[in-house]
C-alpha cells in the first residue's frame, strides 16, 4: 500500500473541494409568473341615445304664460314634449285641449299629460273620459305624491288661477319624480279600471 505524504493529502483534498466547489452552480432566482386575467370583463351594451320620455303638454288660454314655463322645466329635465296648444290667450274650450292630451297618453303617444286651466277641475273631468286616462288634479306636494304613489295617475291637470308658478313647478316635479307604490293600491287601481271597461262593454251592447 503507497503510503501518501501530508502535503499529498493536502493536494488531494484541495483539488476534490475545488471541483466540488467549481461544479456547483448557483440556483437561479425562482421567477415569479405575473397573474394573466384570462376573462375579460364584459362591456355593459349602453344605448348611445336612449329614447326621451315624452309628455303631452296642453292649456287653454288662462295657462299659457304657466304653460310656457313649464314646458322650459320639461325640456331641461331631458323630456321630449308634444304641445296640443294653445299659443294664444284668445279664449278657447278647456274640454277640447284635455281631449288632444289625454288621447295622446290612451294611444301611447305619449308617457304622461299635463292640462293647464283656470282651476284644473274641468280639464281633469274632461281627461278621465277619454278610456285608459287617470287623470288628477293636484294643488299641493301630498296631492302630487299620492296620485302617483295610490292612483298611477297618468295625466296631471294644474290651475292655472289657483296656485302660483313655484308651486305648480314643484308639483310637477314631484309627480313625474313619483313612482307607483303598487300593492295594496293596484288591485284599487285594477277596479278604477275595471269600472271604466264595464261601461265601455255596455256602450257597446
Amino acid at each position: 500500500m503507497q503510503i501518501l505524504s501530508d502535503d499529498e493529502l493536502h493536494k488531494i483534498v484541495a483539488r476534490t473541494v475545488q471541483q466540488v466547489l467549481g461544479s456547483a452552480k448557483p440556483s437561479a432566482p425562482a421567477t415569479v409568473t405575473p397573474t394573466v386575467q384570462t376573462t375579460q370583463p364584459q362591456p355593459v351594451a349602453v344605448e348611445a341615445n336612449p329614447p326621451k320620455k315624452i309628455i303631452a303638454i296642453g292649456t287653454d288660454h288662462g295657462g299659457v304664460d304657466l304653460k310656457e314655463i313649464l314646458k322650459a322645466d320639461l325640456v331641461e329635465m331631458g323630456y321630449e314634449l308634444k304641445d296640443c296648444g294653445t299659443n294664444t290667450k284668445e279664449a278657447v274650450d278647456y274640454p277640447d285641449i284635455a281631449l288632444s292630451v289625454a288621447r295622446l297618453v290612451s294611444e301611447g303617444k305619449a308617457w304622461r299629460g299635463v292640462v293647464i286651466d283656470g282651476a284644473g277641475i274641468g280639464s281633469c273631468m274632461s281627461a278621465n273620459k277619454v278610456p285608459g286616462v287617470r287623470a288628477a288634479m293636484c294643488y299641493d306636494y301630498a296631492t302630487a305624491v299620492n296620485s302617483r304613489e295610490h292612483n298611477d295617475a297618468n295625466v296631471l291637470t294644474l290651475g292655472a288661477g289657483l296656485i302660483g308658478v313655484n308651486l305648480a313647478k314643484q308639483i310637477l316635479k314631484t309627480w313625474l319624480a313619483t313612482e307607483f307604490g303598487g300593492g295594496r293600491h293596484a288591485k284599487r287601481v285594477d277596479k278604477i279600471i275595471g269600472i271604466e271597461k264595464m261601461f265601455m262593454k255596455e256602450a257597446k251592447s
